[in-house]
């Protein structure tokens, strides 16, 4: 009886890295942190949104889309030009410092199958304080105490590609904003759970998502789109509402130009086409009530 190479052992992974072609000292940082990679087989593609990818390292394939279709699109494209039991997503302005995070990563979700979805605790290269945002929990706490959370910051993701392909995948017509919370919720769908790694590390620079021409409006938007896709009917003003309470609360004396800004998207939610409604089952919406955040927040 033969006896299985240690290659043939190794967890295959496809990795889909984002970009525009803006930062290529980012890019490249990026991409070799995840050829860097030990114990894995790894699949590669660079997506370019509207850039055809150039000068990359030996073994990386390229698909280069003639036009910016937003970052859950281009995402998608690229799932189909790789393959592995695994796939991860990093965005190009993201990196991976420890060259054993995605065999550790595999080895969370081999050990408990419950797992669907897996982000790492996200550090500033430079060792700039990390925003509470990237803590995806509304009691945030330690960074690095793990746990099942209902969003993911989208720059460093593991899914099982089962579960991605059982997803429907990113959604597209989001283009930038909130398509992580979607995702997160779909994995839940699936019987399975988001989980926050704290013990995992992705690097990725502080930067105000503020930097975003259209931030406060996709923001609103997206969350319309969100509740008008994913859940029940009688979720879907909850949800909306308590958001919208929110952001008035926020903004109504400190920023009003940016709530006026979040309400042309509010309205923009309403008008526009959001793509396939697929409404979390109410399993779903028990157990994410149960886990501590019922979809209405």
């Amino acid at each position: 009886m033969s006896v299985p190479s240690e290659a043939a052992e190794r967890p295959t992974v496809g990795v889909v890295v984002l970009t525009q072609g803006t930062r290529p000292r980012d890019l490249d940082r990026g991409i070799r942190s995840v050829l860097a990679q030990h114990s894995v087989t790894l699949d590669v593609v660079c997506v370019g949104n509207g850039w055809q990818p150039t000068d990359l390292p030996a073994g990386v394939h390229t698909l280069g889309l003639p036009t910016n279709l937003g970052i859950p699109a281009g995402r998608n494209r690229g799932v189909s030009r790789v393959t592995g039991e695994y796939l991860f997503f990093l965005d190009d302005d993201a990196s991976i410092p420890d060259p054993n995070f995605l065999i550790e990563a595999i080895g969370k979700l081999r050990a408990d199958p419950t797992i669907g979805l897996l982000q790492p605790r996200v550090e500033d290269p430079a060792g700039i304080e990390s925003p509470r945002r990237w803590i995806p929990r509304i009691r945030k706490g330690e960074a690095s105490t793990p746990g099942p959370v209902f969003s993911v910051w989208e720059g460093a993701v593991l899914l099982p590609r089962t579960v991605f392909d059982a997803t429907g995948g990113w959604a597209e017509p989001f283009f930038y904003a909130h398509e992580g919370i979607e995702l997160a919720w779909r994995v839940w769908d699936q019987g399975r759970v988001a989980w926050y790694a704290g013990d995992l590390v992705a690097n990725h620079p502080v930067i105000l998502p503020t930097r975003h021409a259209d931030y406060y409006r996709l923001n609103a938007r997206n969350r319309v789109w969100l509740a008008r896709r994913n859940l029940p009917v009688l979720l879907v003003p909850l949800y909306v509402g308590s958001w919208t309470a929110i952001q008035v609360l926020r903004w109504s004396l400190s920023n009003r130009p940016a709530l006026r800004a979040w309400f042309g998207g509010w309205r923009e939610g309403w008008r526009g086409d959001p793509g396939p409604r697929h409404p979390l089952r109410a399993r779903t919406v028990w157990r994410m009530t149960r886990a501590g955040r019922p979809p209405i927040i």
